[in-house]
């Protein structure tokens, strides 16, 4: 096959999920224009980190460009006439960071391509879609039956996935979906086996699954195929937005919020539930549940991109369990983020934040309580329920499911012993991040603590006391001297007396080291 015949070797060590922040440390006016110098992090460790130098005209390219996703951000306007003043200047400044606030905190501008370019050109300067066409280029010309109809350009957040709209040469009317991605942070599974698992996927027949009509692969990236469904995803239900429209103008500011009915809810989270457990029992690690990796097919859910977690691509929900220590398997991701996509299902809109301390009145107290096991301080806290418990709840324990299809995906014992060594290996990335993330919190914390304006206040009142005692110390010795001094000169025995005036304490006591 000539499909990707000389692949770069590796894969790709970034997570484009790690959180990116934005400081400006200073501007710089030269002739006709300000420059602003920005230190950018990735994560919560300050030596990586870097400074780039952007002027107002990017900031405001930025912003046209990221006007498709519907949201009014707030970048300061344009001022033509005295935009060199210092004052001016700072204002502007002032103005610019809160705009890098809001979009480094936005889940879904955050991690789009646009974004990541602004703050990172260096990681993020290849053209991703292009490397695509190249790739699926080299794989016609060995299955030359296929043709590509067009690009459908941004319709998933990934920055390194892309898609194409596909047609069979001897079929014309049919359409399907070609998906091109290289490999992830996570890939642990050997070349040879990634590429036998790939090739395994066409054969995974479930009820809940959309079935993959081919697939391939080779050192550093896959190719698979399915149906095109012009209904959409589960997530286009919800937004009530058009399949083929890009990812950020379909969900990032939807129209009308309205959560699903109450049945619908029941059905498709019993569905989303069965094939979880599935994929559990079959040791197939998958840790990429969201709305819009569930098709509907009529009234089905099929679960979508099972090929992500061989790829080692990291989950779309990541920056947020990251954040809860006791969600370190991917049997417990796959928990939590259903519970966001219950959520999504529930309310129309995904939560303002994670774990949710309150939730809004929901179709059923029923909803609510598998929500809190989920999403809620307590559950982030103490860990998340299995799936067969979630099953058990009364919101999906009565859901009747009517279908003849027999699950199968028959997967080799070498296979499976290869996908358990792997998911080990993803758990133990996951495990150590959320350490890392946990000290640093707790460090963060002592910081804010030590330097609050109340502990200022404290350790002076102690300096203080502490300095009062020293003096009060100094001048009973000094006395207690005074007094040995006239006893051995007079030889008669004298009460003890303080002296008129002790010592002061040295001023430099006063203030205690911060």
């Amino acid at each position: 096959m000539a499909f990707m015949e000389k692949p770069p070797a590796g894969k790709v060590l970034l997570d484009d999920t790690v959180p990116l922040t934005a400081a400006i440390e200073a501007s710089q006016s030269l002739q006709s224009h300000t420059e602003y110098i920005i230190r950018v992090q990735r994560g919560i460790s300050v030596e990586n980190s870097w400074q780039i130098v952007r002027r107002y005209s990017d900031f405001d390219l930025l912003n046209n460009s990221l006007q498709i996703a519907g949201l009014s951000l707030p970048l300061p306007p344009k001022k033509l006439i005295g935009n060199m003043d210092r004052e001016f200047i700072a204002e502007r400044q002032k103005g610019l960071q809160n705009y890098l606030n809001v979009i480094t905190t936005n889940h879904i501008l955050s991690n789009c391509e646009l974004v990541k370019k602004f703050l990172d050109p260096n990681n993020y300067s290849a053209n991703y879609t292009e490397i695509a066409l190249q790739q699926v280029s080299m794989f016609f010309r060995s299955e030359p039956k296929w043709e590509v109809v067009e690009p459908l350009k941004d319709i998933g957040w990934r920055i390194r996935k892309k898609y194409f709209l596909m047609k069979i040469k001897n079929q014309p009317k049919e359409r399907l979906v070609l998906s091109w991605a290289d490999l992830g942070p996570d890939k642990y599974l050997s070349d040879k086996d990634f590429q036998c698992l790939i090739k395994l996927l066409p054969s995974c027949l479930h009820p809940y699954i959309y079935r993959v009509t081919f697939a391939t692969a080779n050192e550093s990236s896959a190719l698979l195929i399915r149906m095109f469904n012009d209904k959409g995803t589960l997530k286009d239900l919800i937004y009530k937005a058009k399949p083929k429209d890009p990812f950020l103008k379909k969900y990032c500011n939807p129209k009308k919020i309205q959560g699903l009915e109450l049945q619908q809810i029941k059905t498709y989270g019993r569905q989303i539930l069965e094939v979880l457990k599935f994929l559990h029992d079959k040791g197939f690690p998958y840790g990429h549940l969201h709305a819009s990796n569930v098709m509907l097919d009529g009234d089905t859910c099929r679960l979508l991109d099972l090929e992500n977690s061989l790829l080692g691509l990291p989950s779309f929900y990541r920056s947020y369990f990251s954040q809860f220590r006791k969600i370190n398997t991917l049997e417990s991701v796959d928990v939590h983020c259903f519970g966001h996509l219950l959520y999504e299902m529930t309310y129309g809109r995904p939560p303002d934040s994670v774990p949710v301390d309150s939730f809004p009145p929901a179709p059923s107290m029923a909803v609510v309580a598998v929500l809190e096991s989920t999403l809620s301080c307590e559950a982030c806290k103490n860990g998340m329920p299995t799936v067969s418990r979630l099953l058990q709840m009364p919101l999906f324990s009565d859901v009747l499911l009517t279908t003849s299809e027999k699950p199968q995906f028959k997967i080799p014992t070498k296979l499976k012993e290869a996908l358990r060594i792997a998911k080990e290996c993803i758990e133990k990335r996951l495990i150590e991040e959320q350490k890392q993330i946990y000290q640093h919190r707790r460090l963060t914390r002592a910081q804010s603590h030590h330097g609050s304006e109340e502990e200022r206040k404290k350790r002076k009142i102690l300096a203080r006391k502490k300095s009062k005692r020293s003096a009060v110390e100094n001048s009973e010795e000094h006395s207690a001297k005074y007094s040995n001094s006239n006893n051995s000169g007079s030889g008669a025995s004298s009460p003890l007396t303080s002296p008129s005036s002790p010592t002061p304490p040295s001023t430099a006591v006063e203030h205690a080291p911060f």
